[in-house]
């Protein structure tokens, strides 16, 4: 699956999963892409490890996100490329995920990454989890 770049802003990864809709895709912007291979270069992932997102039950607002390496793809995972980093989804996470904009910060209030999820209906202080 090819990557577009949706703005200056983000690269869109379309999903393919329920059409050509802006929302059905994952995007990630360059700075989160640029941080995931930093991480992978200071802590000698190897290259071909993959960035899983997902979705767990937990978190003061009902769902949690995941961020994690993965060496291979699981059964049923959505497997996308971002600039040369593999994404692993799995099927019910991508439930949660259609939409979302991967974003990394490294400003006064915090450094890590951020998720901003258009099917969030509630969130939590510190942007870890949401409800849907």
């Amino acid at each position: 699956m090819s990557v577009a770049i949706m703005s200056a802003d983000a690269i869109s990864i379309p999903t393919g999963i329920t059409g050509t809709d802006e929302n059905d895709n994952i995007s990630i912007t360059p700075k989160a892409i640029t941080e995931v291979k930093k991480i992978k270069e200071q802590n000698s992932i190897p290259d071909d490890y993959g960035l899983r997102l997902g979705v767990k039950g937990g978190g003061c607002s009902g769902l949690s996100y995941t961020l994690g390496f993965d060496a291979q793809s699981r059964d049923h995972d959505l497997v996308l490329d971002a600039e040369g980093v593999r994404v692993f989804i799995d099927a019910k996470s991508m439930f949660y995920l259609m939409g979302v904009t991967l974003d990394f910060s490294d400003g006064l209030m915090g450094r890590g990454f951020t998720f901003n999820n258009p099917n969030a209906t509630k969130t939590c202080g510190c942007g870890s989890s949401f409800g849907a």
